[in-house]
C-alpha cells in the first residue's frame, strides 16, 4: 500500500509561489509526483489535462478562490480526496470548506510531517474506500452502500445474501471453506444450521445465474467465478 501511495500525483494549487515551492519540496521527497496551480481556475484546468489522485488547495486565491474550486471538484470529480491549506483558523471558515466538500483541513503555518501525514492518511482512506466496489463482468457490488448493480439495473438483496456475495466476489477464483464463510459472515459463535450457508449460496446461485457461478468445491467450500 505505501508503494502505491507514493507513485500518486498530487495537485497543488495556491497562488503564493513560495507556499507552492515549499510544498512541493515536501511532497516531492515522500516521492509523490507533483502538478501545481495557481488559483483555482487553473487547477481546473490542470485537472481536465491529467489524472490527479489528491488536491491541496489554498482558501484565498484570485479568480476562483478554495471554496468555489472545492465545490467544483466535488461536482466532477466525486473520488478525489481534498486537503484545504490555509491561514484562516476561524471556525466558521473551517466549517464551511467540510460543507464545500473537502475532507480535510490543515492550518498555516504547519509542520513538514503533518502535511505528509494527512496527505497519505487521505490517500490510504480513499484506497480502501475505492477497493470496496468489485466489478465481475456486468455485476457491480459496492460495500459502501450495499448495492449490487447488474448491466445498469439495482438489484436489492438481504444483508447477509449481500455480505456473502460480495465476500466470494472478493476472492473471485479461490475457493473459501465453509468454516471460514460461516465465521465471516455469521460470526465465530454461531449455533445454527450448517444448511443456513447452503440455502444463501442456492439463492444467489438462483439470483445470479445469468451472471456469475458459484461452484461447489467438494469437501472444502465454495468458489465464485465469472461466466
Amino acid at each position: 500500500m505505501e508503494g502505491a501511495l507514493t507513485m500518486a500525483k498530487i495537485l497543488i494549487v495556491d497562488d503564493d509561489i513560495h507556499i507552492r515551492e515549499l510544498i512541493h519540496a515536501i511532497l516531492k521527497t515522500e516521492k509523490f509526483d507533483i502538478v501545481e496551480a495557481v488559483d483555482g481556475e487553473d487547477a481546473l484546468e490542470k485537472l481536465d489535462e491529467t489524472k490527479v489522485d489528491l488536491c491541496v488547495i489554498d482558501i484565498m486565491m484570485p479568480n476562483m478562490d478554495g471554496f468555489e474550486l472545492c465545490e467544483n471538484i466535488r461536482e466532477y470529480y466525486k473520488d478525489m480526496p481534498i486537503l484545504m491549506l490555509t491561514a484562516k483558523k476561524n471556525i466558521v471558515d473551517k466549517v464551511q470548506g467540510f460543507n464545500k466538500g473537502t475532507d480535510d483541513y490543515l492550518t498555516k503555518p504547519f509542520e513538514n510531517e503533518e502535511l505528509v501525514i494527512r496527505v497519505k492518511s487521505l490517500l490510504r482512506r480513499y484506497n480502501i474506500e475505492k477497493g470496496q466496489i468489485i466489478q465481475i463482468g456486468n455485476v457491480v457490488i459496492d460495500k459502501n452502500t450495499h448495492q449490487i448493480n447488474v448491466d445498469g439495473k439495482d438489484i436489492d438483496i438481504p444483508l447477509k445474501e449481500f455480505e456473502l456475495l460480495y465476500k466470494l466476489a472478493n476472492s473471485k477464483g479461490k475457493t473459501i471453506s465453509r468454516e471460514k464463510l460461516i465465521e465471516d459472515i455469521w460470526g465465530y459463535d454461531f449455533e445454527g444450521n450448517e444448511r443456513t450457508l447452503d440455502v444463501h449460496i442456492n439463492r444467489l446461485r438462483e439470483k445470479f445465474q445469468d451472471n456469475l457461478i458459484i461452484t461447489t468445491i467438494r469437501g472444502l467450500g465454495y468458489r465464485l467465478e465469472e461466466i
